[in-house]
């Protein structure tokens, strides 16, 4: 398997800059999502990887070895589409074998490979199969396994469960990963699905018009989002913003929400943070996710008062909408066993320990 780096890549169609100076560093053996909405670059990215694109500016290193202006078939990296393309003529069997017989493998060693594939993709009761007669899931299966008896040293996918149902796609976001950790491959993934990033990325790249906004772990692009895009794209329901102003009184910090003219008193982290920071008595937005509102049904000091606008019960969990004015509502993630009524008044404040501060200005958390 191999490691790949990507350095000031650009790519550009006409005028449209679909990649612009990236960098970037998949590890040997690790899982990286691309992930961003429609647009952003991360097929082009993928496809710039895999030799189908070349950049206009920038190098692509694999396995140390220069392939930026190498063709596809000569960079040893499996390529699987959303579109799974296979040959309808085929049966199962033939379909996986056919890239070894292109390349004059001995029939040994086709079935040896093929045999390998077929048992870490569990398909073996489908070989005599032609596609057509195959579910969407099973042709998915077929299409990796096409990839798998190449032994490449990358697997590239690009948003290959796309078109399966809810129940198919949740199946094979666990085969994915599964097949990963069996084969050890360097796989890079895009898909423009968060809860698919989320649960499958050892880190997520994520993207937007070209740029990489931020690139880690699932835990650290949810829990320490670079900038307001970030934030906002990550996370279902996404993070709730409110624009403040920071004020200090009795050696105190406090952000004042705007919308309705009330405040809560930040943690001794936060008020470093915004001294150090020059962020006294200033305009800020602060963030903070549904799990990070604290609800409460009888009035508190220091809590913001709001109003009850609607209620999502999900069975585990509810989502209460509540509205701090007519035009800014804050969501709310509790347990299934809180349900007041609509247009009561409920009273909110923060986790400070879990909350992100951005400069309006900027749209960058403030802890950069």
């Amino acid at each position: 398997m191999a490691e790949i780096i990507l350095k000031e890549i650009t790519k550009r169609f006409d005028k449209t800059i679909a990649v612009n100076d990236l960098n970037m560093k998949i590890q040997e053996k690790e899982f990286l999502v691309l992930l961003g909405p429609s647009g952003c670059g991360k097929t082009t990215t993928l496809r710039c990887i895999s030799g189908l694109e070349i950049p206009d500016e920038g190098r692509i290193y694999i396995d140390g070895e220069d392939v930026t202006t190498k063709r596809a078939s000569q960079r040893d990296i499996a390529f699987v589409f959303q579109l799974y393309a296979l040959y309808p003529h085929m049966n199962v069997y033939d379909n996986i074998a056919f890239p070894l017989l292109t390349q004059r493998v001995p029939r040994k060693r086709i079935k040896e490979e093929v045999d390998r594939a077929v048992k870490i993709l569990r398909i073996g009761h489908i070989l005599k199969k032609k596609p057509r007669e195959l579910s969407g899931g099973d042709q998915q299966r077929v299409a990796l396994g096409r990839a798998l008896v190449r032994r490449p040293k990358a697997f590239l996918l690009d948003e290959p469960i796309g078109t399966l149902d809810a129940k198919f796609r949740e199946e094979m976001r666990v085969e994915l990963k599964k097949l990963h950790v069996d084969v050890g491959a360097t796989t890079v993934y895009v898909t423009h699905d968060q809860v698919e990033a989320m649960s499958m990325g050892d880190r997520i790249a994520i993207m937007d018009a070209g740029v990489l906004q931020q690139m880690g772990t699932p835990t650290e692009v949810y829990r320490y989002p670079n900038n307001l895009f970030v934030a906002n794209f990550i996370g279902s329901p996404g993070m709730n913003f409110m624009k403040c102003k920071t004020y200090k009184k009795d050696g105190r910090v406090f952000l004042n929400i705007l919308s309705v003219d009330q405040s809560v008193e930040v943690n001794e982290r936060l008020q470093r943070l915004m001294t150090s920071k020059g962020f006294l008595d200033k305009e800020v937005i602060l963030g903070v996710r549904p799990e990070d509102v604290i609800l409460s049904l009888t009035e508190k000091a220091d809590y913001v008062t709001t109003k009850v606008y609607v209620i999502e019960a999900t069975g585990s969990y509810n989502i209460i909408d509540v509205v701090l004015d007519s035009s800014e509502k804050i969501r709310v993630r509790t347990l299934s066993t809180v349900s007041p009524d609509i247009n009561d008044k409920v009273y909110l404040n923060f986790d400070m320990d879990r909350v992100s501060v951005f400069d309006p200005g900027t749209e960058e958390s403030i802890k950069n």
